[in-house]
């Protein structure tokens, strides 16, 4: 049967008219390589699948069984543990004694030879009903077959997204699609409209830190159906609560999120010094994002790879602040004694963004139309500055109590975190408010529907009433809908007095999900 049989007989497309090119010299090797990886064709089961299974798993697990749409796409960084979720749900189908023919996997990033090739997708899933299935998908439906098809890694694919969207159009098919470019997936995921559902995973939650950690579990205090809860101040005081019930677990997963960050790799090897972690997460994380995931702009543009690990480098410096673009031009000018733009620079940090890397946090402008000021920068995970910038800062009350002249470095740190996360809950928007001639700046402004909730970060011990000037004074404006505000600081001690403020350590923060 031809690469046409599969899809063409009902539903003409371009995508199906001529033969990819470089099949004949690509094929034999892709079989194979195909016929290993998929191991369970041959009764096998993978062998060191981790135990430990991240929050993404039953909600991805649950879309490709019976969800809305036909389609799920799990995106995230480097190394947070995509590839790993996928082995796990095909060895929980595997337990449950599905038809091991019935599963598909295709990992992108072992088959360079697939980035030439002409619709690579359908040729592999065509391949596959001939040669695993041994009848069309619409046949193995029919007889309680139907396939669920893996795609790991397809960001560097410049046409993905049409080649599923004519598969789940014209076959009975369930497929999963995982990125590391939030761009790209994006981009799919807007021509996909209907066909596909999009879930964001980042690096551990606080709660996953325990687990790995041996601490026991508990459940993440945001319902996963929404941010409504936000809107009520008496939730976030039942989440400080929530944080105190909680303490011993709370703080020994901090502790381990302090000296090692939130990636998996970190976490799960307790004996693996420093020093290897930061070259592992260099290797394998930053530098791979930005050699492999950017290199190539739109029609084969070459970025400039040494501008990018200098602007990132830069972003790692003002990470939880929004520098002006004149900082950064004066900087990078010094640094690679070239004349570069801010237009540039700002593209390069958008890409960035799209990496899942950081995060861009924009300015909030509630009067202008236009919208002014840098926006503020968001790091994943803070152990990525330290393996970049070899510099390890603590986050715990403890150890900066040891190193006070940390403090404001820590601090620094603490917007990071919470901008990051923050910005990762879906449907919630999240903005700063940088300081203006009559107000004072607000390091963030959440909003959920007309509702506004701002937000400070004064990561130390001692407070005082002038610490939460700028939120007394947003809530004090009538137009911004704000009727209390949240403070979020270092440890569970007491904060100034004023009823419309909640205040709570990051620690509990951090358990929302």
């Amino acid at each position: 049967m031809s690469p046409q049989g599969l899809f063409a007989a009902d539903h003409p497309s371009p995508l199906t008219r001529s033969r990819p090119t470089g099949l004949a010299q690509a094929m034999p090797t892709v079989e194979s390589l195909l016929r290993a990886d998929n191991l369970w064709w041959r009764g096998e089961r993978r062998y060191g699948i981790p135990p430990i299974r991240r929050w993404a798993f039953e909600p991805v697990r649950r879309g490709l069984l019976k969800g809305l749409t036909p389609a799920v796409a799990l995106r995230g960084p480097r190394q947070v543990g995509k590839t790993t979720l996928l082995n796990q749900i095909i060895d929980s189908f595997q337990a449950e004694g599905m038809d091991p023919q019935r599963i598909l996997r295709i990992q992108f990033d072992d088959l360079p030879a697939l980035i030439a090739m002409e619709n690579p997708i359908l040729t592999l899933v065509q391949w596959y009903a001939d040669n695993v299935l041994g009848s069309t998908l619409n046949q193995a439906a029919h007889e309680g077959r139907g396939a669920l098809i893996f795609l790991d890694e397809v960001q560097n694919l410049a046409n993905w997204a049409p080649q599923v969207k004519h598969l789940v159009d014209t076959q009975p098919v369930r497929a999963v699609v995982t990125g590391s470019s939030a761009l790209r997936i994006e981009a799919g995921r807007d021509s996909l409209a209907g066909r596909i559902s999009t879930l964001e995973m980042g690096p551990l939650f606080l709660r996953e830190i325990g687990e790995f950690q041996h601490l026991g579990s508990i459940q993440p205090y945001l319902p996963p159906n929404g941010v409504g809860p936000l809107k009520d101040k008496a939730w976030w005081r039942e989440l400080r609560s929530y944080g105190e019930k909680h303490r011993e677990f709370r703080d020994k997963a901090f502790e381990a999120f302090s000296a090692r960050g939130a990636y998996p790799m970190a976490q799960a090897q307790n004996d693996l010094r420093w020093e290897r972690l930061a070259d592992a997460l260099n290797e394998t994380v930053i530098k791979r994002a930005i050699q492999h995931d950017l290199r190539r702009g739109p029609r084969g543009q070459k970025r400039d790879e040494q501008l990018l690990e200098e602007v990132f480098r830069l972003a790692c410096r003002y990470t939880g602040q929004a520098p002006a673009p004149g900082l950064y031009i004066q900087q990078l000018t010094a640094a690679m004694n070239a004349n570069i733009g801010w237009s540039r620079v700002h593209n390069y940090l958008k890409f960035l963004d799209g990496t899942l890397l950081l995060r861009l946090i924009e300015p909030l402008e509630l009067r202008l139309k236009r919208r002014r000021g840098a926006p503020k920068i968001g790091l994943c995970d803070h152990a990525l500055r330290a393996a970049w910038l070899q510099e390890t800062i603590p986050l715990t009350p403890e150890a900066l109590e040891a190193h006070p002249h940390l403090a404001d470095l820590a601090g620094r740190i603490a917007e990071s975190t919470v901008g990051y996360f923050l910005a990762s809950i879906t449907g919630l928007e999240v903005a700063h408010f940088p300081q203006r001639p009559s107000e004072p700046e607000v390091d963030y402004v959440l909003t959920v529907g007309e509702q506004r909730i701002p937000m400070e970060i004064k990561y130390r011990r001692r407070l005082d009433h002038v610490d939460t000037y700028g939120l007394r004074a947003f809530m004090e404006k009538s137009a911004y809908n704000a009727s209390f505000g949240v403070l979020v600081t270092l440890t569970d001690e007491p904060t100034p007095d004023d009823p419309r403020i909640v205040s709570l350590p990051l620690s509990t923060l951090l358990l929302m999900r």
